[in-house]
């Protein structure tokens, strides 16, 4: 065996060597050598004056104690070492503000969709043709109706959450720009790109928030039957439009009276590779009325929603809206891998299908040059449910956040700042982009003798 966990903490810090070892994956490693196993066996009688002590408290550290024989393949002049590994990168840079004139990326570079289409193409030659799994043959993926049930309700209880939240926690949004803050002032930063910000010199004019400021309503056309033909220029205002994560629950299985779907029960008989008729269901008998897999919650209107009035209600009720935000995007990444969401690369609008519609309302850099058409490429998750970055207050009992100090602050996603401010746990994932360990200097004079 090479390597066993390691329960022990350090007393004795003194005769140990800190090594940085670089990996090629997204987490660090930390190497710390020692002369004699007694040392590293011995308990800790000084608590908090340790090293690893001091790491214990992080839960994306894992500790490791090496063996002498594995050691000693690798040449190092000790007898025991532990490794502490990291989960998380340290720090992660901030997310890139794309401007208007710019196309967004593709999630996979062109070259690469191209190899892997000769790929495919190269092994099917000779090869029988396979039937067409769901859903892209008019079928539903039975083990993603859960997951799409889940979504949607914990898109309710998010939005409920927040409505309940905004009571508590103060929120501003500049009134010529995009940009939101989370916290008891706005921040001082001049970064604001509206309209006259020259003749403000880039200051905000903060405002209070509403929550369409802090979640983005990301809107996609109802489609009955998302086999169908693509919607075209003229029907742009009869089909209705509705939240495109609702859209993807359900395709993916959930059923709204309001806005109700075609479900197949035979797969359907492909003719090429866009012509299609439906297999016939007259021999079957007639559906039932299905029931709902689980019940669906209902949004609650804003002179419903009561702030909770007790610190622990307030807390308990951050930690229920942050595991919803997670509990969102965690099953809204899955059905995307199941059933296909397309984005504009030049404007934000998207599309929950398997190419884009036909509609020339694309008001983005030169639209001219393409009649209004939207270039359509796949989405990402974040082109779903835009997560809004904002600062990191460190301490929102102390001072505000200082311009000077601008480089020492981190990010957050608006929500998961405003659950930490309610008294949520910091999850683990936006530790690197808050820059947890970072120290922040008290005064612009310390800040200057940071190298």
């Amino acid at each position: 065996m090479d390597c066993s966990s390691c329960n022990y903490s350090l007393s004795t810090i003194s005769s140990c060597s800190v090594k940085w070892v670089a990996f090629p994956s997204k987490f660090e490693s930390r190497r710390i050598s020692f002369q004699n196993k007694s040392e590293f066996l011995k308990p800790n009688t000084c608590l908090g004056l340790s090293l690893l002590d001091s790491l214990q408290h992080l839960s994306n550290f894992n500790f490791k104690a090496l063996t002498k024989s594995k050691i000693s393949s690798w040449k190092i002049p000790c007898s025991y070492s532990c490794v502490i590994k990291c989960d998380h990168p340290q720090n992660a840079d901030f997310p890139r503000y794309y401007s208007k004139k710019e196309k967004k990326p593709f999630p996979v570079p062109i070259v690469e969709l191209r190899r892997a289409a000769r790929e495919r193409m190269k092994n099917s030659k000779g090869q029988p043709r396979r039937p067409v799994p769901p859903p892209k043959n008019g079928l539903l993926v039975k083990s993603m109706i859960p997951i799409a049930y889940n979504v949607f309700n914990a898109r309710i209880t998010l939005l409920n959450n927040l409505k309940k939240l905004l009571k508590v926690v103060p929120v501003h949004a500049c009134g010529f720009c995009n940009e939101i803050h989370v916290g008891p002032v706005g921040h001082p930063f001049k970064s604001c790109r509206g309209q006259n910000a020259n003749f403000r010199k880039g200051l905000h004019e903060w405002t209070k928030a509403t929550l369409e400021d802090i979640f983005l309503p990301v809107e996609a056309y109802h489609l009955y039957d998302r086999l169908g033909r693509r919607i075209s220029h003229q029907e742009r205002y009869s089909i209705p439009r509705i939240p495109a994560v609702v859209e993807l629950c359900i395709q993916a299985g959930v059923d709204l009276p309001d806005y109700p779907a075609k479900r197949r029960r035979k797969p359907i008989v492909r003719i090429s590779k866009s012509e299609y008729i439906d297999a016939d269901e007259s021999e079957l008998p007639d559906p039932e009325p299905e029931v709902p897999l689980k019940p669906l919650l209902t949004e609650i209107l804003d002179s419903d929603a009561v702030a909770p009035s007790d610190v622990e209600d307030i807390a308990w009720l951050a930690d229920q809206t942050l595991q919803a935000w997670e509990q969102m995007r965690r099953g809204a990444k899955r059905l995307m891998k199941m059933y296909p969401v397309r984005v504009c690369g030049y404007c934000p609008e998207v599309h929950v299908g398997s190419s884009g519609h036909k509609a020339q309302n694309c008001g983005a850099f030169k639209h001219q040059q393409r009649n209004g058409q939207h270039g359509w490429q796949r989405a990402v998750l974040d082109d779903l449910i835009p997560p809004r970055y904002v600062w990191h207050v460190p301490d929102i009992n102390g001072p505000p956040l200082q311009r000077e100090l601008r480089n020492f602050y981190g990010q957050a996603p608006a929500i998961v700042e405003m659950c930490i401010q309610a008294g949520a746990a910091i999850p683990d994932q936006y530790k690197s982009t808050m820059r947890m360990d970072v120290g922040i200097p008290l005064d612009i004079k310390e800040a200057e003798m940071v190298v």
